[in-house]
């Protein structure tokens, strides 16, 4: 039962990064639902890892939004979109 929380708890924070983090940009976005939670749960594990090694502090949810919207753009740039259309 703890896993099955575990994951549900992971898949809304992964929604709500994601989501921050396409707001974050202005345009379209050509990402479905999926797409996004994953990108807001790696974009988490990566701006965990980063600010460890370079502040010694933890992410927050700040931290994860920004390296979130970074992961947007470049999924925005490898599809062939741009900032505005």
């Amino acid at each position: 039962m703890a896993f099955i929380a575990f994951v549900i708890v992971l898949c809304a924070w992964g929604a709500l990064v994601g989501g921050l983090g396409r707001l974050a940009l202005p345009g379209p976005d050509p990402m479905t639902v999926g797409e996004t939670i994953l990108i807001g749960i790696v974009s988490s594990l990566v701006a965990g890892i980063l600010f460890r090694i370079i502040f010694n502090s933890a992410a927050g949810i700040l931290g994860s939004v920004l390296v979130a919207t970074g992961a947007v753009y470049l999924v925005r740039r490898a599809r062939g979109g741009a900032l505005k259309r």
